[in-house]
C-alpha cells in the first residue's frame, strides 16, 4: 500500500513537472520576461525588492496592499505577479490561480494569449503559500490547501484551508481589483487552483465568469455552491479525458453538479488524450471564454 502511494507521489510530481514544461513551451519565449521568483528564505522586504528589480514595469503595489490585509497571519503569501492592461486604464481583471506544487510564475507564461484576447485587462497571477501537503507525507508545498488523496473526491477535505484561500482571492484579490468595477474580474484555476476557482462562486462577490481547467468541485456536500450574486456568472470547465491525477470523471461531475446549482450557462470542453497539464487549444478555449465575459466597456 505505501508503495503504490509512493509510486503516486512520484507519479504526481513528474506531472507536475510536464505541466511546468508544456506551459514554459507554450508561452513561446515570453515566459523568459516573467519575473523571477524570490526565494522563499528570504524577508518579505528582501522579495519585493527582488520583484521590483525584475518587474519595474508591473504595477502591483495598491493590490499587494490590498491582499496584505486580507492574508492569514499563519501563512505566508508572496505579492502577486500584475501584468498591466495593454490598454489604459484597465476596465477588467483577469485572476489565474496555479496548481499544488506550483507557483503564479508558472502560469504568467500564458499572460501573451489571455492579453491578446482581453487587452483591457489587467492579468493577476498570485502565489499559494507554502503549507504542509499530507499526499507529499506533509512535505511542505505552494498549495491552496491540504489533500489527502488524488483518487477519493468524499476524503475528508481541509475545509479551513479552502475557505481561506476562497478569502484571500475574494477580499485580497478581486476585491482589490481597483479600477474593474463590480463583476468585472473573471477567476481562472488550474487543477487546485481550479478548485478555489469554483469555490468563490460561493463568495458575496460577483464575478464576471469562472473557469475550472483539470479540476473538481470542492465541499461538494456543503450548499449553496454557487451563491445569489453569482447566479448568472458563466463557468467554463475544461478537462483532459486522459489525466491520470485528477480523474477525467471528477470534472464531469462537477460539470452536472454546476450545471444543477445555476441557472448561469455553464461549458464542459474535453480535451482527447491530453493529461493533467494545458494544451494550445485549450488555451485559445479560455481566452476566447474570457473575451466573451469581458466585453470592452
Amino acid at each position: 500500500m505505501l508503495g503504490g502511494l509512493c509510486q503516486r507521489v512520484v507519479v504526481f510530481s513528474l506531472l507536475l513537472a510536464v505541466s511546468g514544461i508544456m506551459l514554459a513551451r507554450l508561452a513561446s519565449g515570453i515566459r523568459q520576461q516573467a519575473p523571477i521568483a524570490p526565494s522563499s528564505s528570504s524577508s518579505p522586504a528582501a522579495a519585493v525588492a527582488a520583484f521590483a528589480a525584475t518587474a519595474a514595469n508591473r504595477s502591483r503595489s495598491s493590490l499587494a496592499a490590498k491582499a496584505s490585509s486580507a492574508m492569514s497571519p499563519a501563512l505566508r503569501y508572496r505579492a502577486p505577479i500584475v501584468v498591466p492592461a495593454r490598454k489604459q486604464p484597465h476596465t477588467a481583471t483577469i485572476v489565474v490561480l496555479h496548481g499544488l506544487g506550483d507557483t503564479g510564475d508558472g502560469w504568467a507564461g500564458s499572460a501573451p494569449e489571455l492579453a491578446a484576447a482581453v487587452p483591457h485587462a489587467r492579468l493577476v497571477f498570485p502565489h499559494a503559500p507554502e503549507r504542509p501537503i499530507s499526499l507529499n507525507f506533509g512535505m511542505r508545498m505552494p498549495g491552496w490547501y491540504d489533500i489527502k488523496s488524488l483518487e477519493d473526491i468524499d476524503q475528508r477535505e481541509d475545509r479551513e484551508g479552502i475557505l481561506e484561500s476562497q478569502r484571500y482571492v475574494l477580499d485580497g484579490l478581486v476585491s482589490g481589483a481597483g479600477g474593474s468595477g463590480a463583476g468585472r474580474t473573471a477567476v481562472v484555476g488550474f487543477s487546485q487552483g481550479g478548485a478555489i476557482a469554483l469555490a468563490a462562486l460561493r463568495g458575496s462577490v460577483r464575478l464576471a465568469g469562472v473557469v475550472g481547467m483539470s479540476t473538481y468541485v470542492p465541499l461538494r456536500k456543503e450548499v449553496p455552491l454557487v451563491s445569489a450574486a453569482n447566479a448568472a456568472t458563466p463557468i467554463l470547465l475544461c478537462h483532459g479525458d486522459a489525466d491520470a491525477v485528477v480523474a477525467y470523471d471528477f470534472g464531469l461531475a462537477a460539470s452536472e453538479l454546476l450545471k444543477n446549482a445555476t441557472k448561469a450557462p455553464v461549458e464542459f470542453k474535453t480535451y482527447r488524450g491530453m493529461a493533467h497539464s494545458a494544451n494550445p487549444e485549450e488555451l485559445r478555449d479560455v481566452a476566447a471564454f474570457l473575451k466573451r465575459v469581458l466585453p470592452p466597456v
